[in-house]
């Protein structure tokens, strides 16, 4: 691991401050950069992340994507957490914490609006970001591209559905501009960069050329998640100092949910007796969320200002420390799995 990789906490712990600071100092600024979106997904941010999975599409071989049928254990993993359990624990914590436990603290209609946000992060499982969490925990890219494609395909049928479910609407509308524009911006279009990038290099280099070429934008990669988190950060500086006790309340049921969900993922991948390269972008997927679209329905729904629209801020801003804390985890537990494919 280079510098950026092996202090990466340090450097995410710096950027918390920064961007909390930053947005706190010059709020128009991050204003300006908040308002450059498209169907409620900023482009600068979009461009970060970008930067940052771009490596990881130089590294998907499709003569290899093909071999995923072989071992469709992972997949399989992968779907039952993101469709059939992870929605609904995130459901019962919610009520758990908002109607019971916290119920001195917060006003029934503020709790239902926090309740009805995390739901919403809860049936959004992440499209981007996995890929990160993928490279970083050396997870196999070729099979990181099939669990994303079959997410977000069933995410286009299933969303709706069990979103309105658990929140007791029938008519929600899904934003199907974020949803379509978010999945081409942060799959479609950087994996057809990378295909291009890596078909270029072994025309002229060989497998030597396509690594060489990763090896040098790997610092990149961390140096757009860094920049990813001081934004969303400096994005909701007002947000964390007006309302500090709101967001540590909202943030306990996210973070028993998101540690659980991997938990149980882990553990289902060591039952499987999954290949570490695939067992941690599976758990990994089921862990993190797709903010965007969250963000999207939840604003559309209940309001910017909304409790709702806070729970999905509070998502966003506990999701990378928090995943740090997984990768981390993953990669020292590797000697729990065998690490080659079967």
């Amino acid at each position: 691991m280079g510098l950026f990789e092996r202090y990466l906490s340090v450097w995410v712990g710096l950027a918390i401050l920064v961007g909390v600071g930053l947005g706190l100092l010059s709020p128009p600024t991050f204003a300006a950069i908040a308002a450059l979106e498209i169907a409620h997904v900023n482009l600068v941010v979009a461009v970060l992340i970008w930067i940052m999975i771009y490596p990881m599409m130089i590294q998907i071989d499709f003569a290899a994507v093909r071999d995923v049928r072989k071992k469709p254990q992972g997949l399989l993993l992968t779907v039952v957490i993101n469709w059939l359990i992870k929605p609904f624990t995130m459901a019962a914590l919610g009520v758990l914490f908002f109607k019971l436990l916290f119920a001195p603290w917060v006003d029934p209609q503020s709790a239902n609006e926090y309740i009805a946000g995390m739901i919403l992060l809860g049936v959004a499982p992440c499209t981007a970001m996995v890929f990160v969490w993928s490279q970083l925990t050396k997870g196999d890219p070729n099979y990181t591209l099939v669990q994303v494609s079959v997410n977000d395909l069933i995410m286009v049928f299933a969303f709706a559905p069990i979103a309105a479910f658990l929140l007791g609407v029938t008519d929600l509308t899904v934003p199907w501009q974020t949803l379509l524009l978010s999945t081409v911006l942060y799959v479609v279009l950087p994996l057809a960069a990378g295909i291009a990038t890596r078909q270029l290099l072994r025309r002229r280099g060989g497998e030597a050329a396509v690594h060489r070429l990763v090896s040098k934008l790997k610092p990149w990669s961390v140096v757009g998640l860094i920049s990813t988190v001081l934004l969303l950060f400096g994005f909701q500086a007002e947000t964390i100092v007006a309302n500090p006790l709101v967001i540590a309340l909202i943030a306990v049921p996210l973070l028993i949910q998101t540690y659980g969900i991997f938990a149980i993922g882990y553990a289902g991948a060591r039952w499987l007796k999954l290949p570490h390269n695939i067992a941690a972008p599976a758990c990994l997927i089921g862990t993190s969320n797709f903010f965007e679209l969250a963000v999207a329905v939840t604003i559309s729904l209940f309001g910017l200002h909304s409790g709702a629209a806070l729970a999905t801020v509070v998502g966003v801003l506990v999701e990378v420390p928090v995943m740090l804390t997984l990768v981390a985890f993953v990669n020292r537990t590797r000697h729990w799995f065998d690490t080659q494919p079967t």
